[in-house]
């Protein structure tokens, strides 16, 4: 049988998942391995070196570079506040003096001889780093963080904005193919993950932040309402940054799109349960998908090919479409034949046949797919 090593976007009921947390610089892990922690549970910590200013006191003073640090009444490690003075000298037996201050709070990190300048730099900045999923420490990565480990449903969309959070999921649409307008987000969903249909209005995304929602899963959003609802073009940038007060993660794609019947079906039946959502996306080289990890203990086989970044065509294999003419349409393999095509600008690729869903038959490059890894 052809085989084809094609990208696969994963829906699997239940996996193992490993998710790595590392500071951004060397720090303290909090925990050992084999620990059980909580996703809200902090496993490492660092500080970040804070930002400095730069105080130009010869010019302040009047002074050579060299006379600087006679006249400094604060010396390098001291602490300051801001607007405190760090350097005066007094004139005309002490009836004027000039004075340099510090811009912010601090402390004196250089004196400078040679420029007549001294450097202030802020307080560390705090940075700490939680488990994210409930799990087990399975590996400590010296003193820049742990990789934790969980059994449970993993779900990767299509596009995302706004960084990680948790909630209990709650499914607010009664259909995948119905939009998620502002009327089904209530007090109630407050704290939460919603789960919608095939579509999120701008309108009640909007609401969802004043509400409190912690994340909103849906198949489709307008590219429109994303403009206007960050206030600029996100360009091919890695999201995940933006401090929106909401995560949304997008299943299927652009415009409005019911979310798979397997995507919702697998999110309704984890109704009530904690997950943890991460709308990074990252679109270029390096491929960084949204997820949504609902851990679970029930007993059963695990899916296969967790952590794998590919998978094998063959038939049968359930497929999504990526490009137009289309995009977002589901199906599944036909044919793999085994010789090259030429398409109508001329290019040879491989082809694959496809059924979709709607029983159209078509034959498309394998590029133009992406695998459906359900388990």
């Amino acid at each position: 049988m052809a085989h084809a090593y094609t990208p696969g976007l994963k829906v699997l009921g239940k996996t193992i998942i490993r998710k790595e947390r590392i500071l951004p610089l060397a720090g303290e892990v909090l925990v050992k391995k084999g620990d059980t922690v909580k996703a809200e549970d902090i496993v490492a910590r660092t500080f970040l070196p804070g930002n400095v200013e730069t105080v130009n006191v010869a010019n302040s003073l009047g002074l050579p570079p060299e006379e600087v640090p006679k006249f400094m009444v604060k010396q390098e490690g001291d602490a300051v506040e801001e607007g405190e003075v760090i350097a005066e000298m007094k004139q005309f037996f002490g009836l004027y003096s000039s004075r340099a201050i510090s811009p912010v709070k601090g402390s004196i990190e250089t004196v400078s001889s040679i420029t007549g300048q001294i450097i202030v730099r802020e307080p560390p900045n705090p940075v700490v780093m939680d488990a994210y999923v409930d799990g087990k420490v399975v590996e400590v990565h010296g003193k820049e963080g742990v990789t934790v480990e969980t059994t449970g449903t993993f779900i990767q969309g299509i596009f995302g904005i706004g960084g990680e959070t948790q909630g209990e999921i709650a499914v607010v649409t009664d259909s995948s193919e119905r939009v998620l307008a502002d009327e089904d987000i209530t007090e109630e969903c407050a704290g939460k993950i919603i789960v919608g249909g095939s579509l999120v209005t701008a309108a009640a995304l909007k609401k969802a932040i004043q509400l409190g929602v912690k994340g909103v899963i849906v198949g489709g959003f307008h590219d429109w309402d994303l403009k206007s609802f960050l206030g600029f073009d996100l360009g091919v940038a890695i999201t995940g940054h933006e401090n929106l007060g909401v995560t949304l993660v997008i299943t299927e794609g652009f415009g409005d799109m019911a979310m798979a019947e397997a995507t919702f079906n697998l999110l309704k039946a984890r109704e009530g349960l904690q997950a943890s959502i991460n709308g990074a996306t990252q679109i270029r080289a390096g491929v960084i998908r949204p997820e949504i990890i609902v851990p679970h203990t029930e007993k059963g086989k695990l899916a296969a090919g967790a952590g794998e970044e590919g998978s094998n065509l063959e038939i049968g294999t359930r497929v999504r479409a990526i490009r137009e003419p289309f995009f977002g349409k589901l199906g599944e393999v036909t044919s793999l034949p085994v010789e090259l095509q030429i398409l109508e600008s001329e290019a040879k690729v491989r082809v694959l046949g496809v059924k979709f869903d709607d029983g159209a038959e078509e034959v498309i490059p394998r590029a133009n797919v992406e695998i459906i890894e359900a388990g």
